[in-house]
């Protein structure tokens, strides 16, 4: 039987990868572990029932990645995020043809975030 997902995306900064993932978009962290002092960072996060790993490590993953996260609300995440400043995110929902209601942020990492629900119809 499948399982949980937990993706894994690159980061370089651990400072930016806080500020973005905990400032801006409300996770917390599950767990960071280094092998040594100085070691690139991997580290856990979540929000609700959203996980994600963030790792310095070079080859865990490519820079770039996208990924789509169901939310119950779009349209609140959207006001929430909105309302906090992050100068570099400023996202906008969209319809889609599928019958969703998206927006996409990028970290500073290049990775692309889209947060999506179902239209009520």
């Amino acid at each position: 039987m499948l399982q949980q997902v937990t993706p894994i995306l690159r980061s370089f900064d651990e400072a930016k990868a806080l500020s973005f993932y905990l400032d801006f978009l409300g996770f917390q962290v599950l767990f960071k572990h280094r092998f040594r002092d100085g070691a690139p960072l991997y580290m856990g996060i979540r929000r609700d029932q959203c996980e994600l790993h963030l790792s310095e490590h070079h080859g865990d993953a490519c820079p770039g990645s996208a990924l789509r996260i169901g939310v119950s609300d779009v349209d609140a995440l959207y006001a929430e995020l909105r309302a906090k400043v992050y100068a570099y995110a400023e996202p906008e929902v969209q319809d889609m043809p599928w019958g969703t209601r998206d927006f996409t942020v990028n970290d500073p990492f290049g990775n692309h975030l889209t947060f999506t629900s179902a239209v009520s119809t």
